[in-house]
């Protein structure tokens, strides 16, 4: 898929959020109407010979992304957030990311055994928190059947992290 139009609605903004790293500053693509309806209609091309139940959006921009996909896939959506954010019960997954523990939670009835599910986040970088989310659906009995990106920092290599997962990105920087 021909993607270099993407990079040109991406700020990279330095020694954000911390001294050392980079951040992928998508806003200007959401702020632009028919680049965010390509990068959405992209995204739901990589899986239209997929059935999808639901569609699991990672907190936070990945929810932004997610739920107009669930839409045109007409499946459900479902967020992942970070601990504490949801109000009933969870299923809870602890993984690393750098230096620091993190965690990510999901309403333990959001998905049932065999609900094929499809992980949508904007960037994927290092792959961390998109292989704790494929934890927590496979451990609610889901059935993975991907997982699209906006952008890929293939530098990153997060790729490796979620194994023989099938992995879609619009856009690799």
């Amino acid at each position: 898929m021909a993607s270099e139009w993407v990079q040109a609605y991406v700020r990279n903004v330095p020694d954000f959020p911390v001294a050392g790293r980079s951040f992928c500053d998508i806003t200007p693509l959401l702020a632009d109407a028919a680049a965010f309806g390509r990068a959405v209609d992209d995204l739901v091309s990589c899986f239209h010979d997929v059935g999808v139940d639901r569609v699991v959006g990672i907190e936070s921009r990945g929810f932004i992304i997610a739920a107009p996909v669930a839409y045109r896939l007409r499946a459900g959506f479902i967020p992942v957030r970070r601990a504490g954010k949801l109000p009933w019960a969870v299923a809870r997954e602890e993984y690393r990311t750098g230096d620091e523990t993190a965690k990510l939670e999901i309403h333990r009835d959001a998905i049932h055994p065999d609900e094929r599910v499809l992980v949508i986040d904007d960037v994927l970088a290092t792959g961390a928190t998109a292989a704790a989310t494929c934890q927590l659906i496979e451990t609610l009995g889901g059935r993975l059947v991907g997982l699209g990106f906006m952008l890929e920092v293939a530098e990153l290599a997060g790729r490796q992290r979620l194994g023989d997962r099938r992995v879609e990105v619009v856009a690799r920087i």
